[in-house]
């Protein structure tokens, strides 16, 4: 049988290149969403150029003699409908399904029946062919084995060439940063400036298990982390076109919501497709996420903490953004005597969770700076007074026996709390940091890696156990830096590096025994939280003390993201 000996992508790009080892020769396979023609002799690099709506695959027999056969089956309306081919001679055909086209291109000679086409070609030491899936009425397809390297090289040319625009330091660990950033321009939408949290929907936290979401929305949870990685990284385009989104969206509705879709649209209603089985019969399969109308109070201090950030970063906030930070801080006010689902959105009944009340103090305390900035001495005396009850009541029923805990009513332990040292709440040398970082560490961690809590020990709604939370165990890393545990910090961070697997990508969830990579994948957020990690194991390694390169991430506010369902 022939199998694939090598994947991996082409370096600084999204192309992915996959050997094959046949009977008779050798293949080599390239796979890429193109990218429209650019200016290649443009001193600027291309931010926001959309895709061309086209999938190229070529393939290069570099050694005897290779049969290749290729199959296009598609499915529409997740598979609930066949397409039907028209055409099928040598070039192309299309498949028509409730009012959808798709065409293929190709140098196959192909042959269509209803929903199968297909053809077969025998390639020879240094021959190619394509195939090319497309699905715009603009762009289509190429039409020749060479127009499609051709596509490949202005594709490749252009990952290259916005990498290159970065920021990157010089340690063997930029090519994770860089690998990081690719992804989350990957998952970027190039119209709104809004990013996915994963390209994919219910890929299990536990194989056969019911822990399945849809991550194909932009969470307002993780705007703080998308804005300090980017702005960190140097991509100011990315991180402007992104809070324009973010801005727009609460412009239209102050009614802050959890998640949006990447059009901005509001209205996220879950459902279940009972005709599939999911993956490796992971079932329920589902569209829309039922947590887009939950009470999440982190969510203001997420919106907060990312204006200040994005304002340290550039500028003054505009008088429009003025407006929206004026009264989001008085949402979150008016927020804290109410119970919430936290930042896991819990399906159980609301808690008091420390984290989002630590959320609500950012969100407050970010707007009392914002406020200094502008002078609004009448709201900085109050928000002031604000934040230092929202800090005391924290202090005294968030932390019992000098560990920060899950929710007020228990002894439970959250990862979340891990993001405490991040947010400035208390400084990292309070002894109640570090106990509440190593207690985590301890109890929370399973070979090694971090669950976000003991799903015996938390009410979530939901039955089954889950993998280790690839995010949190970046945030310990992190947290580990932040306390002066530089040692173990920088061994979890290489272990974690290292168990991403040939593509460099992170789901959700790593499997504590296995090592499998679980949930919705590639999860942009886990990448976030590996940046951060990364930046604070190098800035350990380049300064002698913590005034460095850290003491600049905090100056900004802190970072932090959270998983969803």
């Amino acid at each position: 049988m022939t199998v694939p000996i090598s994947r991996r992508y082409e370096p600084g790009t999204l192309i992915i290149e996959t050997t094959w080892a046949a009977p008779r020769g050798w293949l080599v396979v390239r796979d890429a969403l193109t990218m429209g023609l650019w200016q290649q002799n443009s001193s600027e690099a291309p931010t926001g150029l959309e895709s061309d709506q086209c999938i190229v695959r070529t393939a290069t027999c570099i050694d005897g003699h290779v049969d290749v056969r290729m199959e296009c089956l598609p499915r529409f309306g997740y598979a609930a409908a066949d397409g039907h081919w028209e055409g099928g001679e040598l070039g192309g055909a299309t498949a028509v399904s409730d009012g959808l086209t798709i065409e293929l291109t190709s140098d196959f000679e192909l042959t269509a029946a209803d929903s199968h086409l297909g053809g077969v070609i025998s390639l020879r030491e240094d021959e190619s062919c394509f195939a090319a899936l497309s699905w715009s009425d603009e762009y289509g397809g190429p039409r020749s084995a060479p127009e499609a390297a051709e596509r490949l090289e202005a594709t490749r040319e252009f990952w290259r060439q916005w990498l290159r625009s970065g920021r990157f330091p010089d340690h063997p660990w930029r090519v994770h940063l860089q690998q990081s950033a690719l992804v989350l321009k990957g998952l970027s939408h190039a119209p709104t400036g809004a990013f996915v949290a994963a390209p994919t929907t219910s890929l299990p936290e536990t194989l056969g298990g019911e822990r399945n979401w849809d991550y194909r929305y932009c969470w307002i949870r993780d705007a703080t982390f998308t804005l300090w990685a980017l702005h960190t990284l140097g991509f100011e385009a990315e991180a402007r076109h992104f809070m324009r989104f973010v801005r727009d969206i609460c412009l239209k509705d102050p009614q802050l919501q959890i998640m949006y879709g990447i059009g901005g649209e509001k209205d996220l209603t879950e459902q279940t497709l009972d005709h599939l089985s999911g993956y490796e019969d992971s079932a329920p399969v589902r569209i829309g996420n039922g947590a887009f109308d939950q009470r999440q109070n982190d969510v203001w201090g997420a919106l907060l903490d990312s204006v200040y950030l994005h304002a340290k970063a550039l500028g003054e906030p505009n008088e429009h953004a003025w407006e929206l930070i004026e009264s989001q801080v008085e949402a979150a006010i008016a927020a804290w005597e109410h119970p919430d689902q936290g930042i896991w959105e819990a399906r159980g009944e609301p808690k008091h969770y420390v984290s989002s009340k630590l959320m609500l103090w950012v969100a407050v305390d970010r707007g009392r700076r914002l406020a200094e900035e502008r002078s609004e001495d009448g709201l900085v005396d109050r928000w002031a007074a604000t934040a230092e009850r929202f800090r005391e009541e924290i202090l005294e029923r968030g932390a019992q026996g000098g560990i920060f805990r899950q929710h007020y009513e228990t002894e439970a332990l959250d990862a979340s709390l891990l993001l405490i040292p991040l947010l400035r709440f208390l400084p990292p040398y309070d002894p109640r940091v570090r106990d509440t970082v190593l207690a985590i560490e301890r109890d929370l961690t399973r070979n090694g890696f971090v669950l976000r809590y003991l799903v015996e020990e938390t009410d979530d709604g939901l039955h089954g156990e889950e993998g280790t939370f690839t995010i949190c165990s970046f945030w310990l890393v992190s947290a580990l830096s932040e306390i002066g545990e530089q040692g173990r910090a920088r061994a979890l961070c290489e272990r974690l590096l290292g168990s991403s697997g040939a593509l460099s990508l992170y789901g959700e969830e790593i499997h504590p025994v296995s090592g499998r990579q679980l949930g919705n994948y590639p999860q942009a957020f886990t990448h976030l939280a590996l940046i951060n990690a990364v930046s604070h194991v190098i800035a350990d390694e380049t300064r002698d003390s913590r005034r460095g390169t850290t003491a600049v991430f905090s100056e900004m506010g802190g970072v932090r993201a959270g998983p969803r369902h």
